[in-house]
């Protein structure tokens, strides 16, 4: 500890445990963890040039995460939190919110001020600067549909950059961010463009089954009925050890699509182009016979065959082998790849 040293002597924890910052609760820790509060300290240790020999990983609250083993590098988290209205006008509003904010505070946060666009994504784990790396999405709403741009850190030149939205290279839960800026660009803040218009997305899954619960639509029905639907599939982490979604859905041809459909004419589907399809591989997973099975402490949730659950004290390398042959047995029924959406480390 020799450079930045009042940074560090307040900041950078040695042997640091990453339990209560993964929501599959892996008991493993890291060789060093550094918190900053502003972009100004992340530069700062940057410039320390603590990391030169060093790998790091940006983590904020680790729910798209499984660590395998201890992390010997330096895990970096971000305390960057606040909301900053940029500019409105009478149909739209832009929002700065750092990326140290609990997404689902932030989603309530806009929900409050009457702001649309992002109220499907109600209740998904995680921090707000996560949400433009994976581009997060539920309900037929992505990240890419609401993010303006992203501001963060080059770690090449300390410089502070902010990156356009075509610029971040969206894709199905893919960024700019995993490719070509992996390693590179730290997210610190993100620019939200939301709608004053009273503009919502209810035509996927049972929404509107679950809004007819409720006696008007308007953005809280619309956030509580995402909350239940979400409740009712997926397990709190605080309580069941997961990451959510484990798996991406694949993508297969239309042609290969006809084929399996005559074996399994009950085969969900969303159409991608006239020669593409998007399988749930939800339903792949409880066709192939793992819907709440178990292999060691891991196992498969039984009420969403595509979440991964710590039923205890599992290890990562135990998800990791349940992972493996979940994929197997898909690819052998149905000549499908899937593959994680979580991130091992």
């Amino acid at each position: 500890m020799y450079l930045c040293k009042n940074i560090l002597r307040m900041k950078l924890l040695e042997n640091y445990s990453l339990l209560a910052y993964n929501t599959f609760g892996i008991d493993v820790s890291t060789r060093y963890f550094f918190e900053y509060q502003s972009s100004d300290e992340l530069v700062e240790f940057l410039k320390s040039n603590f990391l030169n020999d060093k790998s790091f990983f940006s983590l904020g609250g680790g729910s798209n995460v499984l660590f395998t083993k201890a992390y010997e590098g330096v895990i970096l988290h971000s305390k960057i939190e606040g909301y900053e209205l940029l500019q409105q006008d009478e149909t739209t509003v832009y929002v700065k919110v750092g990326a140290g904010v609990v997404w689902d505070d932030f989603v309530a946060f806009c929900v409050s001020n009457n702001w649309f666009g992002v109220e499907n994504l109600s209740l998904i784990p995680g921090m707000v600067g996560a949400s433009p790396v994976q581009n997060i999405g539920a309900y037929g709403v992505e990240a890419k549909d609401i993010v303006d741009s992203v501001v963060g850190v080059d770690c090449c030149d300390y410089t502070q950059k902010t990156l356009t939205n075509e610029a971040c290279c969206f894709g199905y839960r893919d960024s700019i961010f995993k490719h070509a800026l992996k390693d590179r660009f730290i997210v610190t803040q993100v620019v939200f463009k939301l709608s004053k218009k009273e503009i919502y997305n209810l035509e996927y899954g049972t929404i509107k089954e679950e809004l007819s619960k409720y006696p008007t639509v308007n953005l809280e029905t619309v956030r509580q009925a995402i909350i239940a639907i979400r409740e009712t599939k997926l397990p709190d982490p605080k309580k069941v050890g997961n990451a959510g979604s484990f798996f991406k859905n694949p993508v297969i041809t239309t042609e290969k699509f006809k084929l399996i459909q005559k074996q399994y004419p009950d085969m969900p589907f969303y159409d991608v182009s006239a020669d593409y399809k998007k399988i749930p591989a939800a339903w792949l997973i409880e066709k192939s016979g793992w819907k709440g099975k178990a292999y060691g402490n891991a196992g498969v949730h039984d009420k969403q065959a595509l979440v991964l659950i710590n039923k205890g004290n599992a290890s990562g390398n135990e998800v990791v082998e349940l992972s493996n042959r979940i994929c197997q047995s898909v690819k052998k029924l149905f000549e499908i790849a899937i593959t994680p959406e979580v991130i091992f480390l």
